[in-house]
């Protein structure tokens, strides 16, 4: 491998401030250069169909859903069990190589962008569902299985998995960037339902974060290395597996839609639905703009205002209750009457409007192009920074429609822009670090569930502060010592 393949990172012309990339450093390139010396000895490893130097592949693992763009990495390797992601993580690090762990591409951040070129590790080929323990509600996968596969399997056992990001995302990717989704209200994230993970660290030492074999649903033993590699971003290892936490299928669903006078409303209905107790499973705010855009999307006749999806899970008279409760407080707030979906095709027709968001947003302004970002602040400050976020994009005339998980004060901003229109690249761009900023200012976070990869890594060290930085510099630095691991990302 030459050293002309080492250029600088390309983004795409749409956004360069927001998503400006490091300049490549110097401090890879020797391992680069010698790539062509160890390709041999990762095929070894995997054989000849496991590794490739193929243009169009290596393109397609150098990216993810997000409009970041950065050189492809050098080679793809496709290991089949932990071993060989072991062997070769030890070739890598023997040479200097950077890796960057792939599972199905759907992040939104820039997570799997080899900066740095090096090898990508498409996980793709570890596919297996393992060790599922009907009886104690977990189950252990490898990082090729996804959500929707694993519920699939689950299909007959009367057991699901819940967190729904709603892409069909790889469960350790999930675990990698700390996912979450619209069942996060009820059910929990990434953190809560990961019991134990296998990594394969920078050097190929295989640990296992809970201990090997372990799945209890609690322990006091030692530090929490299991929430330590949850949201990592594949910056300090490779997970391989990982153990979860499965839940019973509810005996009743439904679900509803209601409208409300206003986006203060609406989100004051949720904060009081949540703090009555209501164990709602879903909870989702859409505002006058996006329901207009689901609307027309998918054939559907909302109210054109701000909009709440939720949904019920429970016993029968268990559901009655969740229900009368919620209706009492939506009508105290001018809601609408109740819209249901009770059987299974109208509810998943719901829930595809709302997964839809992305593309019914893009279809405001054929042609042009999507950047999604997202905050997440505590509950009482919830109205206030949907009500300021409006107002902003009106300000600024921006394209901007909202749609959250806002039963846990997380929401997302699907900026709709002409890549060619400078004024308004630049105008996104100051937005989405007054929205980040304003999110900080109250006592939130700048980002709730899509991590930090390329686009927040200024965001995070002011969140965090440069002392708690230095902390997570130094447990990099101890784990990753040559900086191999997804260089360039999170940090």
């Amino acid at each position: 491998m030459t050293a002309s393949l080492i250029s600088t990172c390309r983004l795409l012309p749409h956004l360069p401030r927001l998503m400006q990339c490091r300049n490549i450093q110097n401090q890879h390139s020797a391992g680069v250069n010698g790539l062509e010396k160890v390709v041999s000895a990762f095929r070894s490893v995997c054989g000849e169909d496991g590794v490739t130097l193929g243009e169009a592949v290596r393109e397609q693992h150098g990216k993810d859903e997000s409009k970041h763009r950065c050189r492809p990495p050098d080679v793809v390797v496709f290991p089949r069990c932990v071993e060989e992601v072991s062997h070769l993580a030890k070739i890598c690090h023997q040479h200097s190589l950077p890796i960057i762990p792939f599972g199905s591409g759907t992040g939104l951040e820039g997570g799997v962008g080899a900066l740095h070129g090096g090898v990508c590790f498409s996980l793709r080929s570890m596919d297996q569902v393992l060790d599922l323990h009907l009886e104690d509600f977990d189950v252990t996968v490898e990082p090729g299985v996804t959500r929707k596969a694993l519920n699939s399997y689950l299909r007959d056992t009367g057991l699901w998995f819940p967190v729904d990001p709603g892409a069909d995302a790889s469960l350790c990717g999930m675990a990698a960037t700390s996912a979450s989704g619209t069942n996060a209200v009820r059910y929990g994230t990434m953190r809560e339902n990961t019991l134990n993970l296998e990594v394969v660290l920078a050097d190929g030492t295989i640990i296992h974060t809970a201990g090997k074999g372990r799945r209890t649903r609690k322990t006091s033993a030692g530090y929490n290395l299991t929430n330590l590699f949850v949201g990592s971003e594949g910056t300090l290892g490779i997970i391989t597996k990982t153990t979860l936490r499965l839940y019973g299928v509810p005996e009743a669903l439904v679900s509803a839609v209601c409208s409300f006078p206003s986006v203060q409303a609406a989100v004051d209905s949720t904060v009081q639905v949540l703090q009555a107790g209501v164990p709602i499973a879903r909870i989702e705010f859409l505002d006058d703009v996006m329901i207009g855009a689901c609307n027309s999307f998918n054939s559907l006749s909302y109210p054109i205002a701000p909009t709440l999806f939720l949904e019920f899970h429970g016993t029968e008279k268990g559901l009655e209750e969740q229900v009368n409760t919620t209706e009492e407080i939506t009508k105290f707030n001018g809601g609408s009457e109740f819209q249901w979906a009770r059987d299974t095709e109208t509810r998943n027709r719901l829930w595809k409007a709302r997964h839809d968001a992305w593309y019914a947003a893009l279809s405001l302004r054929p042609g042009c192009q999507a950047y999604s970002t997202d905050v997440c602040v505590p509950l009482s400050c919830l109205p206030q920074i949907i009500v300021e976020t409006k107002a902003d994009l009106v300000r600024n005339r921006l394209t901007g429609p909202i749609a959250g998980h806002v039963g846990d004060g997380n929401f997302h901003c699907l900026m709709v822009l002409d890549p060619s229109d400078e004024d308004e690249v630049h105008r996104v761009h100051l937005f989405a670090e007054r929205l980040a900023r304003r999110a900080l200012a109250m006592d939130g976070t700048c980002t709730g569930e899509h991590g930090v990869g390329l686009g927040k890594r200024a965001l995070l060290r002011e969140e965090m502060g440069p002392s708690t930085m230095a902390v997570m510099q130094g447990l990099k630095a101890s784990l990753d010592p040559k900086n191999l691991m997804n260089p360039g990302k999170v940090l």
